[in-house]
């Protein structure tokens, strides 16, 4: 791991807050009303229902939503026994995974004890805390027996996630590869190099698959595991071969699956091509596999190889399974994850890479067509269908075997209440960051030397976002990056003003005039606008020598909206363009406009900004449901900006009747259905939650923004323009490094998107 992202980790988990994770109330505590029923006397009722019946504390705690993550510090990730308080931050780790991919909450607990005897009678103390226990990096043997001892003691979900998630997932690829190249698992040779805990229950999984116990040969460190050798664990003996092979060498000529869980670089090309017809190769040692990605594809055509890295296909990630199972498990309140549920996961997760990948999918992981083959025998991470397809398979196999309490499921109110519960909406900035780093674009910042932007296009650098291009004072940039720590390397600096740039700054001065002529422009006007920052980086995208533009800390908006026109005009089928910001919170996302542009929009205006709207919320693949709002409902007031409103929605409704659009409402109208639907019945939106609000001018669209935004009710994003012709984002002088990274991350797919709309263009 290099320096810098040393210095990052470790600002990453000291800034502001320590460590990743947090506890906050979940009902009110304002008033001595909200206390009292919080704590005394009022928490005595619960206390007395819970002592009469145990199942009670699934309604009035936290249980049947929290799970523990519990770890004594022998085995963490690939740094060893490095002690129990150390491996916290990895446990913290692991809870944020839980909460961002499943809305499960979770308590992290590090036990600084080895001996087996107390630590399961330690985490038995505990654990009427909890739904749920996911053990996690306990070595081997010891993580043997303890699980075995807590699954048998208690009566609640207990998993060990480095035994069982990647057993879990790398079936699910396996079963998938098996079915590309016609094989049976019943028939195939397998080899596993590693025996350790995730070694031996990939083994036993692959087995209750079909797998052949005499088809399986295990490695360790010291060979071949046989009947022959006499240092073996119990654990080992049971998948001890009677062959007369010692090496690794030996084992893998002629086999059909390698499943490598050992370290980097043992395997060779030597050894893939010793292999039956179209080996499958799963080398899951991190962070460096068996055999490098490279390598092992250059060593044979037919080849099927999977990683546990995020960068290359078929990645085999715990991330695909864990969360989803333990959700199924709690939400039935399963007193155990059994074989049946496992399996189940497997076949979930299996089959969901076989369907119709969307549109979100695809465009997070490159804008290419992800279809099930040799690149894609698993689903992707980022896959919001996840949550629903694997949890729903968990409960229902809980329920099916009989560990389910409760079972009175009615499946399509869950899938609604899983979706409603994360869905897309806490995934947005990850998924735009995959966009981004698969295609990363050059992205021109217009004040190169302020500090938050030199900051964010760093960032952008080091994490494969962007090639960032600062425009300002050489001496002054450099002299910031010195003083702030910054390496910028990587970072290309233009001063514009320079003498160097005469050139550059003449061309952009020539091709706008040309192409404002008509306006009464000249040449030697263009000329002195090429010496400000914003004409100079917009005519850098206008010509293709940089996809992108961020702006907006030192400008005003009217300025740059001024010139953004001028340079890089609206889009074609447009008469204005605007701006959104977007709200992700565990409420949902929504999609605010116009924030910026528009101050005071005619009616034409509000039919443009609903356009564009539409167009926007699609680009981030989620489905238009549009409300317009203002202080009135349904023409209730009929002057000023109501009006306007009110004919807006009439004409969108005449010519676009499909979209989902309705209006003119008041605001607790538009995101409270219940209360909108049986106040006004006839409602386009009827039984729809609103995701994107169109407000009747710039002030109440911007208060608006700001107030959630300072309220801190989820993340901000934005603003966005909407209707420009090329990628032109704005940033504001309040915004901090994490804003312009946001933005520039949106910039660059916006970016993406518009090379691939002209690569069309072009093929047409």
């Amino acid at each position: 791991m290099s320096k810098t992202i040393r210095e990052k980790a470790l600002q990453y988990h000291s800034e502001g807050k320590p460590g990743k994770i947090e506890v906050i109330p979940t009902k009110p505590y304002s008033t001595q009303y909200d206390l009292s029923l919080a704590y005394s006397p009022g928490v005595a009722d619960p206390c007395l229902a819970i002592k009469k019946n145990p199942e009670k504390s699934y309604d009035y705690t936290t249980k049947g939503n929290l799970v523990a993550v519990i770890s004594n510090g022998t085995a963490v990730l690939g740094l060893g026994d490095i002690g129990a308080i150390a491996s916290k931050p990895v446990m913290e780790g692991k809870g944020l995974l839980f909460k961002v991919f499943a809305g499960i909450d979770v308590f992290d607990i590090e036990i600084n004890e080895k001996n087996v005897n107390k630590f399961v009678e330690a985490v038995k103390a505990i654990a009427p805390t909890f739904g749920g226990i996911n053990l996690e990096d306990i070595k081997a043997p010891e993580c043997f027996e303890i699980e075995k001892r807590l699954k048998s003691e208690l009566d609640i979900p207990v998993m060990h996630d480095d035994q069982h998630g990647t057993a879990i997932i790398s079936s699910a690829g396996l079963i998938n590869a098996l079915e590309i190249i016609g094989k049976s698992i019943e028939n195939v040779k397998i080899v596993v190099n590693g025996a350790g805990a995730s070694a031996s229950s990939c083994t036993r999984l692959y087995m209750a698959l079909g797998a052949k116990k005499e088809n399986i040969v295990m490695c360790d460190s010291k060979g071949v595991i046989s009947t022959y050798r006499s240092d073996l664990t119990p654990e080992k003996l049971f998948f001890a071969t009677k062959r007369k092979i010692y090496t690794l060498n030996e084992a893998i000529i002629d086999s059909d699956v390698f499943l490598g869980l050992s370290v980097a670089n043992v395997l060779t090309k030597d050894m893939i091509c010793s292999m039956a017809k179209d080996p499958i190769v799963f080398a899951l040692a991190n962070p460096n596999p068996e055999i490098s990605y490279q390598k092992a594809k250059a060593s044979r055509h037919d080849i099927i190889f999977a990683t546990g890295r995020s960068d290359y296909p078929n990645q085999i990630n715990n991330v695909l399974g864990f969360p989803y199972i333990f959700r199924g498990a709690l939400d039935t309140r399963a007193t155990s994850i059994n074989e049946e549920m496992k399996l189940a996961a497997v076949k979930a997760i299996a089959n969901l890479a076989k369907e119709s990948v969307p549109d979100v999918v695809n465009t997070a992981y490159g804008l290419s067509c992800l279809n099930f083959g040799r690149e894609y025998i698993i689903p992707k991470p980022m896959d919001p269908r996840l949550l629903t397809r694997v949890s729903i398979a968990v409960a229902k196999a809980a329920i099916k075997s009989g560990v389910a309490k409760k079972n009175d499921f009615n499946w399509s109110k869950y899938e609604n209440y899983l979706q409603d519960l994360m869905g897309y909406d806490n995934k947005l900035i990850r998924q735009l960051s995959d966009i981004a780093s698969k295609t990363p674009k050059r992205v021109v910042f217009a004040e190169g030397s302020h500090e938050n932007m030199l900051k964010a296009a760093a960032q952008v650098r080091d994490e494969k976002i962007a090639h960032p291009i600062l425009l300002g004072n050489d001496e002054r940039i450099a002299k910031l990056a010195i003083e702030n720590h910054i390496d910028l390397e990587g970072i290309e600096i233009i001063n514009l003003r320079h003498d160097s740039e005469m050139c550059r700054r003449r061309k952009y001065a020539a091709l706008l005039a040309k192409k404002r002529a008509r306006e009464g422009a000249t040449l030697d006007e263009a000329i002195d606008k090429m010496f400000e920052r914003n004409y100079f980086g917009m005519m850098m995208v206008e010509t293709g020598e940089a996809d992108a533009f961020v702006t907006g800390v030192y400008t005003k908006y009217s300025n740059t909206i001024k010139v953004a026109k001028e340079v890089i005009g609206i889009r074609e089928g447009h008469t204005t363009f605007g701006a959104m910001h977007i709200l992700t919170g565990q409420k949902g996302t929504y999609f605010l406009a116009d924030t910026l542009v528009n101050r005071h929009p005619s009616t034409e205006e509000l039919i443009d900004i609903a356009k564009l709207t539409a167009e926007t919320v699609r680009f981030f693949a989620q489905e238009p449901i549009i409300a317009g709002v203002s202080y009135s409902n349904f023409g209730s007031y009929t002057g000023g900006s109501p009006a306007s409103m009110h004919e807006m929605i009439k004409v969108m409704q005449e010519e676009y009747p499909s979209l989902s659009i309705d209006g003119e409402m008041q605001v607790g109208f538009a995101l409270d259905k219940t209360l909108r639907d049986r106040k006004y019945p006839f409602n386009r939106l009827f039984g729809k939650d609103v995701n994107a609000l169109i407000f009747p001018n710039l002030s109440s669209a911007n208060i608006a923004q700001k107030l959630l935004h300072e309220m801190k009710v989820g993340e901000i994003i934005g603003p966005i323009q909407m209707g420009l012709k090329k990628p032109i984002h704005f940033t504001d002088i309040a915004s901090s490094v994490r804003d312009i990274v946001n933005i520039t991350t949106v910039a660059v797919v916006d970016a993406i998107c518009y090379g691939k709309v002209i690569e069309k263009s072009h093929q047409n």
